[in-house]
This record gives structure tokens, C-alpha cells and sequence, in this order.
């Protein structure tokens, strides 16, 4: 019966969209909404060759209740059956407003769906337009995990603690 209980509430938890906090926006220098991402931001392996770099990730008019930060970059046309994380970074300081390209991260980094920790560029089939979605979510609370738990799981606690959240999508192809 516990069980019962518990999925109900996660059915009611995930039902519930991120708030679109008026203002709230991501931006970057490097990337462009609907537009191809350069090379730099292109995996380097898997027959890609990229600089395999983040772009650098600006953001403004977060909720006042703002505790911490969660960047995604996700791309949901890869043939898996469950879309391809590139990059998960959480528990971003409230008062960090931006990830420079590059750079060291302030946050905990996760494991991507290339097996390593941070940032996986780019690298759809060859012939294939792929999108990434890179996004920043508000959340309400620093969430109590670390690195050891799978994207899924992460996404699962940002969604369900997010108070609003801004997207870019870029694409790709080769």
C-alpha cells in the first residue's frame, strides 16, 4: 500500500510544470535559439571532432525564493529511447548567475551519457539533425544529492523543486 502511495505522489509531483517566473532568462554569447551550434561545442570522439567545450551560459531574474541552480543540456532526438544527457550540473549557488564556457563549474558535476563527468559536446548520426536544449532551473532548495546518482534522478528532483526554468535550443548536424 506504501508503494500506492508514493507513485501517486510522484504522478502529482511531475505533473506540475516549472512556473515561468516572468524575466526569468538564459543567454549566452556563444549559442543562438534554432541555430547550429560551432565546432567548439562538437564532441570530440564517436567519429565527431569538436573542441568538446560548454558554451558560456548567462542568467537573469530568478524567483526571490531562488536557493540553487541546475544547468541541463539534453538532447531529445537521440535514437536511445531516452534522449542523451550532455551535460547535468546542480546545486549552483543562488548567487551564481552564469557558467563561463570552460571554466570549473560551481556545482556538482554528473556523469554524462558519453561515461565522463561534465560537459559531452554534440554528435548526432551521421545525416541527422539533433536538438540541445540547454537549460538553467531556479530551484527552491539545494538538493541533498551528489554526483553518484543517475541523470534520471536528478531530473526527477530539479523538476519536482523547480521554480522556473529558461531554455535554448541549438542544433546540429554532420
Amino acid at each position: 500500500m506504501k508503494r500506492n502511495v508514493f507513485l501517486a505522489a510522484a504522478v502529482v509531483t511531475t505533473l506540475a510544470a516549472p512556473a515561468l517566473a516572468d524575466g526569468f532568462t538564459l543567454t549566452s554569447p556563444d549559442i543562438v535559439e534554432g541555430q547550429q551550434l560551432s565546432s567548439d561545442f562538437v564532441f570530440q570522439g564517436f567519429g565527431c571532432e569538436g573542441g568538446n567545450m560548454a558554451p558560456t551560459l548567462e542568467w537573469s531574474g530568478a524567483p526571490e525564493s531562488t536557493e540553487s541552480f541546475a544547468v541541463t543540456v539534453y538532447d531529445p532526438d537521440a535514437p536511445t529511447g531516452s534522449g542523451w544527457w550532455h551535460w547535468f550540473v546542480l546545486n549552483i549557488p543562488a548567487d551564481v548567475t552564469s557558467l563561463p564556457g570552460g571554466d570549473p563549474v560551481n556545482g556538482v558535476q554528473l556523469t554524462n551519457d558519453y561515461g565522463a563527468e561534465g560537459f559531452g559536446g554534440a554528435c548526432p548520426p551521421p545525416g541527422q539533425v539533433h536538438r540541445y536544449q540547454f537549460t538553467v532551473h531556479a530551484l527552491g532548495k539545494t538538493l541533498g544529492i551528489d554526483n553518484s546518482v543517475s541523470n534520471a534522478l536528478a531530473g526527477f528532483m530539479v523538476n519536482a523543486n523547480s521554480l522556473a526554468s529558461s531554455t535554448i535550443t541549438a542544433v546540429y548536424n554532420r
